[in-house]
Parts: C-alpha cells; structure tokens; sequence
C-alpha cells in the first residue's frame, strides 16, 4: 500500500524524469538513489515528464506502458508518497499553460544555443518544433513549483541555466513572481559511463545494449555484462579516470554501490577477474530490494495509480497557484476557469 503524503517543512527540491527506456544502474546511483534521500531532507516534488517523450516518435500504447512502468520503478526504488510528491506532468495542465507564458519571454537565439537539441536535431532532414521549444517546458516545470534546488547532471546545467535566466528576466519586467533555483550537482556516482565504451557516459539509447546494465536486469544479465566490460591496457587494478578509464569506471560502480572509496577498493584487487566478479554481486545485492517491490506494486496497479492521482492533485494546487500570479502579472484578465 501507498501512503498519502505529510506537509514537510524546508526548502523544496524538484527533479524530473522521462518515460524514455529502460532505467538503468546509471539513473538510479546517479539520480534516483539521491532523490530518496533528498525526500526526507526537503519538500520534494518529482515528476514523470511524459510530455516530453512527444518531440520523438513513440507508440501511444508503449509511451502509457512506460510511464506507468516509470512510476512503479520510482515506488520501487524508494520513493514514498508519504515523503514526496510525485506525479505525471500532463495530469497537471498548468505545465503546458505556464509554457506559453515562457515562451513569450523566451527568446529564438537562447534557444538555438541549447547544445542538446543540436545534438538530437543533427542529421535531421525534419524536426518537431518541441524539440526546438521543450527546454522552455523544461523551465515551466521548474519555476511552477517554487523549487530553490534542483539537482541536475551537467548535461542538463545549460537548461537548468535557461529556466535561471527566464525567471529573472520575467521577474525584472512584470514584477517578482518566480522562485529563481540553484542546481545542484551530485558528487558521488553522478556520472556512470558505459561499460562497453566507459569514454561514454551510460545512456538508455546507447547503441551498446552491452554497456548498459539496467535495473531489472536479471542476475545472469548482469553477471554477463560485468564480465565482458571493457578493461585497460597493462593489469594492475588503479584508480586513474584518464589513464584507466574502464578500470576506473568498475571501482565507480563498486564504490557507488558498497559506499567505499573508489581508490581504498582498488587496493583489493590485483586482477580485473576478481574486480568483476565482485561489481557484478554488489550490483546485484544491490537491487534485490528495488525487485521485490517492483514485482509488489505490479501485482497492485490500482495502488500506483491512487498514489499518482494523489501526487498530481498536491501538485495541481501548487502550480494552479503559481500560474495565476503569472498570468495577473502579465495583465491576463482573471476568468472562473
């Protein structure tokens, strides 16, 4: 059973995720791991950015099959509704409200500067104008919420950037409304590269199906896909991220996983086999856990989708708020709907 959730003093944090793929062992060290820890630390809201899964192509049945898959993951991971506030971003209508309002303060050359989408459009004889525009749904997410932190990787600080600068300039010209955030970067298993190409950072839409360990992995899988991760020249078992960047990305995952240190672990180990043998078990002890509740929640569906509806109604009032003092300061006449 999903609780309902309890008013949590302190600042507030958000953080959001999309229905995309698989999550794999780099979402959950990296970001997922954190986000439990932050729910009982601040006032935490986490949302299932399912709009944005549209700037690609995605079958219907397969986005709703993700997302709900998303939220059982985010229950099963640690994620208490009694704790935090999670819910799906397009139960909550005032995104795609505040978005517009954005995007008229939003200018066509930040945009263009945005490094992401000109990595995803690269190539493309066609591109969907939410790709162009979502980092301005990406702000709206933010800035609906009063959140103060919002914990990103670095692939996501130049967007992170753009919600800073829009909330100020909005604020300087129609008057102070917004909450302008901070970001704030993980420092331990923030970045888990691929174990196939570990000069990559570990990505759901790897072209190396080998190099990513997923959650729901089996253990076999993950046995095998330790196993065959790439190493360094020369044998010797050392921490140096430059020169031994495979080895190194092993004593990451083992560290993020057993809660050492990278370079105190690899001082137990004089050959690679051992090293594997012993990430491949962490891993999987690890995530032991993280299954029983999966297959838990997936026996009880009705309990995933209560604890949403309940998420995104909490979240409904604070952005139903937060929408109303943008549009009054922009002179949009007040209506009853």
């Amino acid at each position: 059973m999903l609780r309902n959730m309890t008013a949590m003093p302190g600042d507030r944090v958000l953080s959001g995720i999309q229905p995309s793929g698989d999550v794999h062992i780099g979402n959950y060290l990296g970001a997922l791991r954190n986000w439990v820890v932050d729910q009982d630390a601040h006032d935490a809201f986490y949302v299932i950015v399912d709009l944005h899964a549209l700037t690609l192509d995605i079958d219907p049945a397969e986005l709703r099959r993700r997302t709900f898959g998303l939220a059982a993951t985010l229950f099963a991971v640690g994620l208490d509704p009694a704790r935090c506030t999670l819910f799906v971003q397009s139960h909550v209508h005032e995104h795609t409200g505040l978005t517009w309002l954005l995007e008229c303060t939003t200018t066509m050359g930040e945009l263009r500067r945005m490094t992401q989408f000109k990595d995803k459009a690269a190539g493309r004889d066609s591109v969907r104008v939410g790709l162009f525009t979502y980092p301005v749904l990406q702000a709206a997410d933010i800035l609906l919420y009063d959140a103060t932190r919002v914990p990103v990787g670095e692939d996501q600080r130049q967007h992170l950037e753009l919600a800073r600068d829009v909330a100020i300039r909005f604020n300087n010209r129609y008057g102070t409304t917004f909450t302008v955030p901070e970001a704030a970067v993980p420092k331990v298993g923030a970045r888990v590269m691929d174990l196939a190409h570990p000069e990559n950072k570990m990505s759901k839409s790897a072209t190396s199906p080998n190099g990513t360990v997923n959650v729901f992995d089996t253990p076999d899988e993950i046995r095998r896909k330790v196993r065959r991760a790439v190493t360094d020249t020369g044998s010797a078992v050392a921490y140096d991220p430059v020169t031994k960047p495979g080895v190194s990305n092993l004593l990451d995952l083992l560290a993020a996983a057993t809660g050492g240190s990278p370079q105190e672990l690899a001082g137990s180990f004089d050959r690679y086999g051992p090293l594997k043998d012993a990430v491949a078990e962490a891993l999987i002890e690890l995530l032991r856990p993280v299954w029983k509740r999966r297959e838990e929640l997936d026996d009880d569906p009705a309990a995933v989708h209560g604890a949403l509806a309940r998420g995104a109604e909490r979240a409904g009032d604070v952005a139903a708020a937060t929408l109303a003092r943008a549009r009054e300061a922009m002179g949009l006449l007040p209506g009853k709907r």
